[in-house]
Formats: structure tokens, C-alpha cells, sequence
């Protein structure tokens, strides 16, 4: 039997008398198990962090936009222009739900600007959004400090902002900001809120580089751009949110003037569906960081035949011994077995447990704050290491077990 007792014993009695070369080479295998562990742990604590995120947004909301037809065809036709969505067919649509959903209508004006305060600046990656009085609902978002936008301030497109956490640590460190005047694209506004802090996935910055305006003046700021508005709905039961999707599909076509037997010229996404393409490309990442892991598993296989060879010579004379005192071929190529698994178990276990602390690691660095234990792929770790052990012990342990006694008992 492999692991036996005996068997054990024996492997960790060879250990014991070789720390070094034992300590290399369970490094070796712990290194592999580690960039396997390590990749995959981060990987989960993504996908966690988007589905955290897509459950703040609720499965009671859909989204509108314009149709992208770019890299996708409809219906067997090619790509097609389709107007931006307007501010004005945004407020009617707005208007025509009114009593069937809660709409938020917004704009993203730019995702790299400055933001001043004094003598301080943030990096130009502050993302500026025009949003209305449901964007901070139908986003997930949740103000701390200060306040959302007034009535008045969203009728006269009013110098005021939301910002982020990201902007508020760079200019303002500890201090509240709200009641703070700041500068983004050559204008002064008020900072009147604060929004908590979210993290990011893939380091984006999520909204904590957010700096929300209303919406009438997010298009004043983009005066000269082609900006096209997005609009979230939002129903209080769930399970009508085919039916309001069904309604917003043709008060948007009658808005967007679309023909009859025409397609939408706009899309529809309920929040599951954007969860949905976000699990496929963690699912890809998933695939692509096993394949990284199990090669560098494979280079540290390589490199723990080759120690494995190298004991093998050096206890060529022991191998004679056991031999002259009855040891059969088979008893002597499961010692090394044994040894070889062993290795790989005390090498295996110290990389699962650098894997978990890596990934949790980039997991605290993106700012997802979920700290995952992936139990499923620490069995797979520990599965492949006896794996590793035993096709990088097996070359060895034959030569072991072939070795004549007689010729290496005369091995110096």
C-alpha cells in the first residue's frame, strides 16, 4: 500500500536527514501550488465581488440604451447606424412610465478629467456623470455624507456634485468635503454628497471615481460631444419585470419613432443578463489562470524529478543495503513514491496557504473586500500534488528499484 505507515515513516525519516534538498524541493512544488491557488483564489473573489454588485442593483431593474450594432448583426444584416438616445426622448419616456417604474436617466460625460482643490489634484481618471434624483437608486449607489440633488438643482442643471471616495481621499485626505467648492473642467462646483465606497473590479474605480452632476448640467459639460443618455428602470416586484419590459419596449419605439416591423433601434438588458456576461468572462479568466497554474505546476514537476534523480544517485548505497537485507524491487520503488508524494504534500500545503493569502490580496487591492477560501480548488491543489508526486517520483523510483545490489553496494 502507498501510504502505509511504515512507508511513511520511512519517507519522513529521509526528510528529516536531507532538510535541505527536502526544503527545495517541497519550495519547488510549493511555488507551483501557489501561482494554481493564488490565481484561481483572486479569480473567485472577482466573481464574487460582481455578483455582490449585481445584487445591489436588484432583479428588479432593466437598463435602455442605444443599440450598439457593431460586431453583431440582426437578423442577417450587417452594422447600422442608429441615433443616440436624446435627453428629450429620454424625458419622455420617463414620463410615459410614470406609475408603472422609477426611472433614472443619466449621461457619461468623460472618464478622464482632473478634479482641483486648492493647490491639490486627483489623477485624470475622474469619470463625470449627469445623473437625476433616481441615478444613486437605480445605480446601487449610497450617499454617507451630505445629500442628493434637489428639485431645483435638477431643473436648472445647478454647479453642485456627488463625488466618490477615490476623489475625497485625494483631495481632502480625512477631512468632509461636503460644503467644499471644487473645480472639474475649467468650472467651480459644490461638492454636496458623498458616496460610499464600493471598490472596483479589474481596478475601474467603480464610483468611487464619480463625480455626479445633474443631469440638464452633465449636458452642458458635454457641449460638442456626441453623447447618447441611458436609462434604468426600476418596478417594485420583481416579477413584473417582463411585463414593464414589454411596455418600456414599445413606449421607447414609439419615442424613437421606430417603424413598424423595423427592429429596436435601442437594447434592453435586465440586471441578470449583464451579470450573466460578466460570469463568462470570469468563467474565461477562470480557464486561462488554471492553464497558467497547471504550467508552472508542470515546470515544478520537472524540477522535483530531477532533485528526486540526484537523491537517487546519492543513495545508491543505502539502495544496495536495503536490497542485500531483503528489500524487493517493488518495496523500494514505493519508499521513494511515498517520499516523493510527501514532499509534494508539505510543499502543496504551505502553497495553498500562500494561494489564499495572494488572492485575497489582489481581491483587497481591486477593492472588492471579499475574502474567499476556495475549498473546491484547495482539493484540487492537494489532488495534484499526489498527482505531481507520483509521475515525478515513478522515473526515479523504477531506476531505485533496478539498481543492481551488488554494484551499488560498491557505490561511494
Amino acid at each position: 500500500m502507498l501510504f502505509s505507515l511504515t512507508n511513511l515513516s520511512e519517507a519522513m525519516g529521509s526528510i528529516r536527514a536531507n532538510p535541505l534538498r527536502a526544503t527545495l524541493t517541497a519550495l519547488i512544488i510549493g511555488i507551483g501550488i501557489t501561482a494554481l491557488v493564488g490565481i484561481l483564489t483572486a479569480i473567485e473573489a472577482i466573481q464574487a465581488s460582481v455578483s455582490q454588485g449585481m445584487e445591489d442593483l436588484g432583479s428588479n431593474s432593466f437598463d435602455i440604451s442605444v443599440y450598439s450594432s457593431q460586431g453583431k448583426t440582426r437578423h442577417g444584416m450587417g452594422d447600422r447606424y442608429y441615433p443616440k438616445i436624446s435627453i428629450r426622448e429620454a424625458q419622455r419616456y420617463k414620463e410615459k412610465m410614470q406609475g408603472k417604474a422609477k426611472v433614472a436617466v443619466y449621461v457619461r460625460v468623460s472618464y478622464n478629467t482632473e478634479v482641483k482643490y486648492g493647490s491639490l489634484k486627483t489623477n485624470p481618471n475622474i469619470r463625470i456623470f449627469g445623473g437625476d434624483e433616481n441615478g444613486f437608486i437605480a445605480k446601487g449607489l449610497e450617499i454617507v455624507s451630505g445629500r442628493a440633488f434637489t428639485d431645483r438643482e435638477m431643473e436648472l442643471g445647478l454647479p453642485v456634485t456627488v463625488i466618490g471616495q477615490e476623489i475625497k481621499l485625494a483631495l481632502f485626505g480625512k477631512e468632509n468635503p461636503v460644503g467644499k467648492v471644487v473645480q472639474a473642467q475649467g468650472q467651480r462646483f459644490q461638492v454636496i454628497g458623498l458616496l460610499k465606497k464600493t471598490g472596483s473590479v479589474m481596478g475601474g474605480g467603480g464610483a468611487d471615481r464619480a463625480f455626479v452632476v445633474p443631469v440638464k448640467k452633465g449636458e452642458s459639460l458635454a457641449a460638442g460631444q456626441e453623447i447618447t443618455y441611458e436609462i434604468t428602470s426600476i418596478v417594485d416586484n420583481p416579477s413584473q419585470v417582463s411585463r414593464a419590459m414589454d411596455e418600456a419596449r414599445g413606449i421607447m419605439r414609439t419615442v424613437r419613432h421606430d417603424l413598424p416591423g423595423r427592429e429596436d433601434s435601442f437594447e434592453i438588458r435586465k440586471s441578470e443578463t449583464l451579470a450573466e456576461s460578466l460570469k463568462d468572462v470570469t468563467g474565461t479568466l477562470r480557464i486561462a489562470g488554471f492553464v497558467i497554474g497547471l504550467i508552472t505546476l508542470m515546470g515544478a514537476s520537472i524540477g522535483l524529478m530531477n532533485i528526486m534523480l540526484v537523491s537517487v544517485t546519492e543513495r545508491t548505497h543505502e539502495i544496495g543495503v536495503r536490497k542485500a537485507l531483503g528489500a524487493t524491487p517493488y518495496q523500494i520503488r514505493i519508499q521513494f513514491l511515498t517520499e516523493a508524494v510527501a514532499i509534494c504534500i508539505l510543499g502543496g500545503s504551505l502553497g495553498i496557504i500562500l494561494g489564499i493569502s495572494a488572492g485575497n490580496a489582489v481581491s483587497v487591492l481591486i477593492g472588492s473586500g471579499v475574502f474567499i477560501v476556495p475549498w473546491l480548488w484547495i482539493g484540487v491543489g492537494l489532488g495534484m500534488c499526489i498527482a505531481v508526486g507520483i509521475f515525478s517520483g515513478l522515473y526515479p523510483a523504477i531506476k531505485a528499484s533496478r539498481l543492481d545490489p551488488v554494484e551499488a553496494l560498491r557505490f561511494e
